[in-house]
């Protein structure tokens, strides 16, 4: 007989789920055959799979050993190599290398992400421009990597337990923009910040550098669609006045190519909002509010208007970016994502309610500060 403890990690899923993940190589029939037969119990109970687990369920399994051990496939082999008490997690990296490589790797190699925040259910991050915030290819390293090899090295998760759930992040940001980044450690956490993202309760606030003087803070706008071969989106802009409803000017663009054909039917809406933090002599300090969060979308919606980001090659002013490179080595666009402002939350969220988190910024902003 095999028996686990439901965690705040696997809490809130379909028994059934958390089923095929604890017995991979079992097909849905036979499961549910287990279930009605009550050679699967859920608290010394026949279930019948659709039950959402809670923290605290206990769920046995009585199999014969090598039944068992057929039907979990590689997560026997985890159980009996020890990895799933954390004393034996926390004891060495060495021990992480062995059972999970990848993870590991990214916990020594991504050294420079720093953790602003964490709880039982949720992690926020400060990430370094340069580092993905999740994987384009098979061997890449990202944060998404890195967020498990943290929490497997703290103890906090069990290689065991990623059979159940596999902490993640949960809104990306481009390689080269730096700041916070929002993590789930747990289900119930992702559930949240699926939910506050989908419903834009939570509020996301970047500082950039744009070209050109803004003096007033704007809405802008608009449709977005993208191109995946080239990995371009074209934006059309309306430009309003902040608390105000005439549009007044309109542009696509398209990398750096302006475009005047319609948006495509699958272009979706977007919206931005910018306000002038400090105006310098070629450039403007701006801090932007995401409504919605778009493939470059704040890199794509400023440049339509004509205020390109200091050092995007991309959608920018090529001649402009070159000037600061050569000077102050400005390889990037400069855009961090500074601060995030959570909304009203009810308990076991309570602790992050109307709270708000910021990092520093980034010490290349310092750099191309004009004092005068």
């Amino acid at each position: 007989m095999y028996q686990t403890i439901i965690t705040d990690r696997e809490a809130g899923q379909r028994l059934d789920k958390y089923l095929h993940r604890l017995l991979p190589n079992a097909g849905s029939g036979f499961l549910y055959k287990m279930l009605r037969k009550k050679n699967i119990t859920l608290n010394d109970k026949k279930a019948d799979g659709s039950e959402k687990i809670v923290t605290g369920d206990c769920v046995k399994v009585f199999f014969a050993p090598e039944t068992l051990s057929k039907f979990m496939g590689t997560a026997a082999a985890l159980l009996k190599d020890g990895a799933n008490t954390a004393e034996d997690e926390v004891a060495s990296i060495d021990h992480l290398k062995t059972l999970v490589p990848e993870y590991a790797t990214a916990y020594e190699k991504l050294a420079d992400i720093q953790v602003i925040y964490e709880n039982d259910h949720v992690l926020i991050a400060d990430k370094p421009a340069g580092i993905l915030s999740q994987k384009a290819k098979k061997t890449d390293l990202s944060l998404n990597e890195w967020l498990i090899g943290y929490l497997l090295r703290s103890g906090f998760l069990t290689a065991n337990e990623l059979r159940f759930f596999k902490p993640s992040v949960c809104n990306r940001l481009d390689r080269n923009t730096s700041g916070i980044v929002l993590c789930a450690k747990s289900l119930q956490g992702a559930q949240l910040l699926g939910k506050l993202l989908k419903e834009r309760t939570l509020h996301k606030f970047y500082q950039t550098y744009v070209k050109g003087q803004i003096t007033k803070a704007q809405l802008i706008e608009g449709v977005l669609w993208k191109d995946e071969r080239t990995n371009r989106v074209t934006v059309s802009s309306m430009l309003k006045t902040r608390l105000s409803a005439p549009q007044h000017s309109q542009k696509n663009i398209t990398g750096n190519v302006t475009s005047s054909r319609p948006p495509k039917s699958d272009a979706a809406r977007i919206k931005t909002a910018y306000r002038p933090l400090r105006i310098e002599r070629d450039k403007t300090l701006l801090e932007v509010e995401l409504f919605t969060g778009k493939s470059h979308q704040i890199r794509a919606h400023l440049a339509s208007i004509g205020h390109p980001l200091l050092g995007d090659y991309k959608y920018g002013d090529k001649k402009w970016n070159e000037s600061y490179r050569q000077k102050f080595g400005v390889q990037a666009q400069l855009l961090h994502a500074y601060q995030v402002v959570f909304p009203l939350l009810d308990a076991p969220f309570a602790d992050l309610s109307e709270r708000t988190f910021s990092c520093e910024m980034p010490f290349i902003f310092k750099c191309v500060s004009d004092p005068n």
